[in-house]
């Protein structure tokens, strides 16, 4: 009798709880939310518009992925820490002058000249880090100066004029197809993986988020909050000048006419958007690119349906609008569990 009841609940428990468990954790997946807008949007714009979908498209989708995301994942690992950077796109933007300008005005060979303007690059993010950390400045402050001073700088060195006659390796990196893949795009998902990895696989990743979600309790567990913070700012100023790359290679020419401009902006969308907390510690890469890619749908879908570009910013800007919102109801549910 023992032997022919005991074993049945512990067989049917095992069968039948993985199914509910599993649907719940999708559920309750930060991510699953913007990943099924962006299909959503996707498919709905693919069914009223044919050319949506079509290869062209897909690729210059592809081309300006790459360039937004890039920052959004380096704009996204400072706000983990606590902080913000407002300088991402005006960086971006000098990047491409100063790429531009080594190489024609200066003479250095393409590589040298993407070497020297991440070296200068890194050190603006060192110089933020720093201040932020040792001077206790607020973020908002010292990166706005930076964005401030960059626009200057890209003014400065151009007087308002186009560089042209840059090498072709720009040319190489930033029109590329490998299986009619943009290059670009590749890069960018080797660089989201890189840093999926170290979020979430690393002991310095995770001291990232324990430093943005509460800098006391990480100093206590004798973790170097300073460290982790002043790495996060040179990495996403390095990011801006590597999308200033991409981005110079597919122009052909070093303009200064509002490249770069309001990038900040789309790049903390996407971060928000994706699931990232503008007090820090919480968010995924994941996350970060679905939103990315959903702010492009929406983006690239109003010029494919003709609506007129005066109105994309309104609708980017509801979309943050939205975004922002979404991030307090989720911080004040958080808040209240515990």
């Amino acid at each position: 009798m023992k032997t022919s009841t005991a074993p049945a609940p512990t067989e049917a428990d095992p069968g039948s709880a993985p199914g509910p468990s599993f649907l719940r954790r999708l559920i309750e997946t930060p991510e699953v939310g913007v990943v099924a807008a962006c299909v959503v949007v996707f498919v709905a714009l693919a069914v009223d518009k044919s050319t949506f979908a079509g290869a062209v498209n897909l690729q210059g989708m592809g081309f300006d992925l790459a360039q937004y995301g890039l920052i959004a994942i380096g704009e996204s690992l400072v706000i983990l820490t606590g902080g913000i950077d407002l300088s991402v796109g005006a960086l971006l933007g000098t990047s491409v002058i100063l790429m531009s300008w080594f190489n024609v005005r200066a003479g250095l060979p393409p590589i040298l000249a993407i070497l020297v303007t991440l070296v200068i690059s890194g050190a603006v993010g060192l110089l933020h880090g720093l201040a932020v950390t040792r001077l206790k400045m607020a973020p908002f402050v010292v990166t706005l100066v930076t964005y401030t001073v960059a626009q200057g700088v890209t003014l400065a060195i151009t007087s308002g004029t186009s560089i042209t006659g840059i090498g072709g390796l720009f040319g190489d990196v930033g029109q590329t197809y490998v299986a009619q893949i943009p290059l670009p795009l590749i890069l960018f998902a080797v660089v989201a993986i890189a840093a999926w990895f170290f979020l979430e696989r690393t002991y310095a990743g995770r001291q990232v988020y324990a430093v943005g979600g509460n800098p006391e309790a990480a100093r206590l567990a004798g973790i170097r909050g300073d460290r982790r913070v002043v790495s996060m700012y040179v990495t996403s100023s390095l990011l801006s000048a590597f999308a200033g790359m991409m981005v110079l290679g597919r122009m052909g020419v070093g303009s200064a006419s509002g490249v770069g401009v309001g990038w900040e902006l789309s790049a903390i969308a996407a971060a928000v958007i994706g699931g990232v907390s503008l007090v820090g510690g919480q968010g995924r890469i994941l996350g970060i690119v679905a939103g990315t890619i959903l702010l492009e749908l929406i983006n690239n879908g109003l010029t494919t349906l003709q609506i007129n570009p005066n109105y994309t910013n309104i609708v980017l800007g509801c979309v943050l609008g939205l975004a922002i919102t979404a991030d307090r109801l989720r911080a004040r549910s958080v808040a209240k569990r515990r």
